[in-house]
């Protein structure tokens, strides 16, 4: 099959009415989506610094030499999900969006992935407002939206015209956020439209844009809805793709995704009327796109700070994680049981499979420090966990296709959360599983379970097609789907951020507590944690544990690191260079589980993952399938 031929790095027109030759009256930039800061291998690249340069280009550029100042508009997502935002916390992105040169975002689900109090203190520091106007926090106020946002903005061009704002986003997502306040309330987003824009219109607003973070469907009812040119265009995020819908007179725009497309419009006057004409160019980030010196000196400062970062020690484990891929390819894993069981509570699943892929360290981590760079080597893909919800039938079919190549070491071996199974190896491939058990019963066939999984398997990938989606082709309906969703690394992060006893992070605020003790509860009765010792000081007496805030957001300073941690790191060097000379998958004599006495840190709690039998082998007693 040839390779799908690369976009045009020229301008494409993907709308236009008027007369294109007269100077425009407006001129806007449009994107939304924005993760990852690199460039990518495959057409368009994307990347900041090509991004850049285009932004650049527009707002610069002789050609728009006497036409108004550009006005630049961002849909939301961008402080997560990505390898840097595993490390910073959505930091990184803060002079990326100021660099661009934003004039107003819209709060994306994934900017409030890290909790409101980090989400404030993110957008406290960036240069432009972030407008949410349909989701209001009674415990800020009355009709105050989430996070201080502002309901709308008026924008001036620099000719004069002004331009109102208002900020729209789906009911949809705000379900799938573990860290958001109590008590929301959501309000339509096309009343609210009607309630606000009038007041914008009285201010002088010669024409309305609506910035939103909805699927397209939920931008084109916006149009539907709010007809009669009470919002001129709408621009919207949350989609990753590029897309123009004209719904009852209103342009409905999304702009790409991940710094690989952008949208320029330019907005003319109707002639003797209150209503516009638009030229809308779409524009991809292809590598024929030169790079932004400025932008790509800013990429390679963030790279060069995320490797350092990626060396902060964020926890402790008591117990060896197994992560080798002689044991969870083939059986159970206490690392496996503990990922599979924290992606169970953080969306408060029925039960969860994770293909054994997903773990890609193949090592024993011994007791000892847990670095970010642990995690994330452990955890690479940066496709996000998603919940589904199934049928007992799927479930077994998803088993079955687990277990279907064993004893190869195939990556879709199933490692599993409230989920116990009994296969039988010798039996021909999807027909293996004898017994099946979620929870407290028996494999129902008929009843639905909600199961949180990668992303990948729910498009089918390594085998697991009995949990395709049904936008994919399947049956599972999508109740977090892969917009929504959180990638593994992260919510490990916040697990052993939610563990600490000192520096604890200024930013967790009371919604992430209330998350986290949940979690925490829930996970610590299969997997215990060890208290740390309380220190001493030199008469030999208790002292208390400084609870001082040593982890910031922006330095994101680990606790201390001992001479004994930085020996821990050698050891573990030596180890896997001698299991891997020796030739043997690992020695358990070298890596014991460690007693109470022995756990020294006094920085935070130590983790012991266990292993429970979830998955036997024929030789046990099977559990019958409830048909």
């Amino acid at each position: 099959m040839a390779p799908p031929e690369a976009p045009p790095a020229e301008e494409q027109v993907i709308f236009s009415s008027g007369d294109p030759a007269t100077p425009p009256d407006l001129r806007f930039l449009h994107y939304n989506d924005v993760y990852h800061v690199d460039a990518s291998s495959a057409e368009p690249v994307g990347g900041l610094s090509r991004f850049q340069y285009l932004c650049n280009y527009y707002r610069n550029d002789e050609r728009f030499k006497d036409q108004p100042r550009l006005l630049t508009f961002f849909s939301g997502d961008a402080f997560n999900p990505s390898l840097e935002s595993s490390v910073t916390k959505g930091s990184h992105m803060v002079p990326v969006l100021n660099g661009i040169g934003t004039d107003v975002a819209c709060v994306g689900n994934h900017d409030l992935d890290f909790g409101i109090r980090q989400y404030r203190h993110l957008t406290s520091q960036c240069h432009f407002p972030w407008l949410l106007a349909n989701v209001l926090d009674p415990a800020l106020g009355e009709n105050e939206p989430l996070g201080n946002a502002k309901k709308t903005v008026m924008l001036e061009s620099s000719n004069g015209i002004k331009i109102g704002v208002i900020g729209l986003a789906e009911r949809e997502w705000l379900d799938t956020i573990n860290s958001l306040p109590p008590d929301l309330i959501y309000k339509s987003a096309s009343a609210t439209a009607k309630e606000l824009v009038p007041g914008l219109r009285e201010q002088g607003a010669e024409i309305v844009v609506a910035v939103t973070h909805q699927r397209e469907p939920n931008d084109n009812k916006l149009a539907e809805l709010t007809a009669d040119g009470l919002v001129d265009i709408i621009l919207g995020g949350h989609d990753h793709y590029y897309s123009h819908n004209f719904v009852n007179g209103t342009h409905v725009l999304r702009s790409g995704t991940d710094f690989k497309q952008l949208s320029h419009i330019e907005v003319r006057r109707k002639e003797g009327s209150k209503k516009w004409d638009f030229k809308i160019v779409r524009r991809d980030i292809v590598s024929s796109i030169p790079k932004d010196p400025g932008a790509e000196e800013l990429v390679e400062k963030l790279t060069r700070a995320l490797k350092t970062k990626l060396d902060k020690p964020i926890g402790y484990t008591a117990a060896p994680l197994d992560a080798r891929f002689t044991t969870v390819r083939t059986k159970e894993s206490n690392y496996g049981n503990f990922v599979c069981d924290l992606m169970r509570y953080y969306y408060q699943a029925d039960c969860c499979i994770m293909a054994a892929g997903t773990i890609r360290g193949d090592q024993i981590y011994p007791p000892g420090v847990i670095r970010l760079r642990d995690i994330v080597n452990c955890f690479p893909f940066e496709d996000p966990v998603v919940v589904i919800k199934v049928t007992g039938k799927a479930l077994l079919g998803a088993l079955e296709n687990g277990v279907s190549n064993y004893p190869a070491l195939e990556g879709r071996f199933p490692q599993v959360s409230n989920i116990k199974f009994i296969a039988d190896y010798s039996q021909k491939p999807m027909s293996r599983i004898l017994s099946v058990e979620v929870g407290d019963g028996p494999l129902d066939l008929e009843k639905e379970y909600v199961l949180a999984t990668r992303g990948y398997m729910g498009r089918g990938k390594d085998g697991y097609t009995s949990l395709l989606i049904e936008e994919e082709g399947g049956t599972a309906k999508e109740i977090v789907s892969e917009e929504n969703g959180v990638l593994i690394s992260t919510i490990l992060r916040q697990y052993f951020l939610s563990l600490k006893v000192l520096g604890k992070w200024k930013m967790w605020g009371p919604s992430l507590t209330r998350s986290w003790t949940n979690i925490q509860e829930n996970l610590q009765k299969t997997h215990p944690v060890l208290e740390p010792e309380q220190p001493r000081n030199s008469e030999g007496t208790e002292t208390p544990l400084d609870e001082s805030d040593s982890e910031l957001t922006d330095s994101d300073d680990p606790a201390p690191v001992s001479r004994k941690e930085k020996e821990v790191v050698i050891i573990r060097k030596v180890m896997r260079k001698w299991w891997r000379l020796a030739g043997l998958p690992g020695h358990p004599s070298l890596c014991e589980e460690m007693g109470e006495g022995e756990f020294h840190v006094p920085w935070t709690k130590a983790v012991a993952p266990r292993v429970e039998g979830r998955i036997k082998e024929v030789s046990e007693k099977p559990l019958p399938i409830r048909e």
